[in-house]
C-alpha cells in the first residue's frame, strides 16, 4: 500500500491497471512498447503480462509478440451500465432540445481533465458537428469540460488541469492554469461555462453542470454547440435560457436533488456577469 493514507492504492493493482489502459489505447503493443512507455521494471512488467493474459484480461499473439486486449476486459465492458440510465433519461429532452434550437445538444462526463461524450443529439439540418459518442475531448478548451470541472473541489479542478499539457487548439484556446482556473471559477458561480471558439474556429458552445457524483453518481454536463455564425446578439442567454430549462427537465426525471449545485435562474444577468470576467 502507498504511504498516501487519503488515497491509497496497492502499487500492483494500479501497474496491471496502468498497462491494460495502455495496451487499450493502443490498440496493442510488444513488451518493449509497454516497458518503455510506461517505464516499469523489466522483471514487474513480465509478471504483470502473464497474469493478466492467465486472467484473460490481455491475450497475447505470439506471431508478432503483440499483446491486444482480451475477452475478459470485453466481458466486463459489456456490464458496464453507469451511464446508460443518465443518457437515456436525457436523449429524448435532447432531442426536443435540438429540434427547437436546430443546433448540436451533447451530453458528456468528466473522467480526469477529460470530457467524455455518452449522448449527443445532432442539429437537424445544416452545418453538423464530427463529435461521436465515446470522444474524448480535453476540458481545458470546452464549455462543457470547464462546466464538469467547476463541480470539483477548486484544488482538485487546479490539480488536475496542472497535471497535463494543455495544447493551444486556437487562438483563443486559454492553457494558463491560474486563467483557467478562474473560468472555473466564473462557472461555479454562476452556473455555466463557455466555448468561445476555443476549441474550433467559428463554434461556440454554452454547458450548464447536470449531475454530480452526491447527485446522480457522477459528474456530467450538458450543453448546445452551434457555429459561431448562427449566434445572435443575446448570446449565449438565447441559448442558456432553453439549456436551462432543458436541464432542469432531466434532474426532475433523474429525481436528483442538490441544493449546492448552481442552476442559474436569471440567464441573461449570468451572461452579463461571465462576459465580463472573460473581457476584463
Amino acid at each position: 500500500m502507498t504511504d498516501d493514507r487519503g488515497n491509497p492504492t496497492v502499487k500492483s493493482a494500479d501497474r496491471a491497471l496502468t498497462v491494460v489502459e495502455f495496451v487499450a489505447g493502443r490498440g496493442s503493443a510488444s513488451f518493449t512498447e509497454i516497458l518503455e512507455g510506461l517505464g516499469l521494471p523489466r522483471s514487474s512488467v513480465h509478471g504483470l503480462l502473464n497474469t493478466l493474459c492467465a486472467a484473460g484480461w490481455l491475450d497475447h499473439n505470439s506471431a508478432n509478440k503483440q499483446y491486444s486486449l482480451g475477452l475478459r476486459a470485453w466481458q466486463v465492458g459489456q456490464l458496464y451500465t453507469g451511464h446508460q440510465t443518465l443518457a437515456n433519461v436525457a436523449k429524448p429532452v435532447m432531442d426536443r432540445l435540438s429540434a427547437s434550437l436546430g443546433e448540436t445538444v451533447q451530453l458528456a462526463l468528466l473522467d480526469g481533465v477529460e470530457n467524455v461524450y455518452i449522448a449527443i443529439s445532432q442539429a437537424p439540418g445544416g452545418m453538423r458537428l464530427g463529435s461521436s459518442v465515446g470522444m474524448r475531448l480535453l476540458a481545458h478548451a470546452t464549455g462543457i469540460g470547464k462546466a464538469l470541472l467547476s463541480m470539483l473541489d477548486p484544488g482538485e479542478s487546479r490539480k488536475r488541469l496542472e497535471s497535463v499539457a494543455l495544447p493551444r487548439l486556437t487562438d483563443k484556446t486559454v492553457t494558463d492554469v491560474e486563467d483557467l482556473t478562474a473560468l472555473v471559477a466564473a462557472a461555479k458561480t454562476n452556473g455555466f461555462a463557455l466555448d468561445d471558439e476555443e476549441y474550433l474556429a467559428g463554434c461556440r458552445c454554452v454547458a450548464v453542470p447536470l449531475t454530480s457524483k452526491s447527485g446522480g453518481g457522477m459528474y456530467a454536463a450538458l450543453s448546445v454547440t452551434m457555429p459561431t455564425a448562427r449566434t445572435d446578439a443575446d448570446w449565449p442567454g438565447s441559448i442558456l435560457r432553453p439549456l436551462v430549462a432543458a436541464s432542469q427537465e432531466i434532474r426532475a426525471l433523474l429525481g436528483v436533488r442538490e441544493p449546492d449545485l448552481v442552476i442559474p435562474t436569471d440567464s441573461s444577468n449570468a451572461a452579463e456577469r461571465d462576459s465580463s470576467k472573460r473581457t476584463a
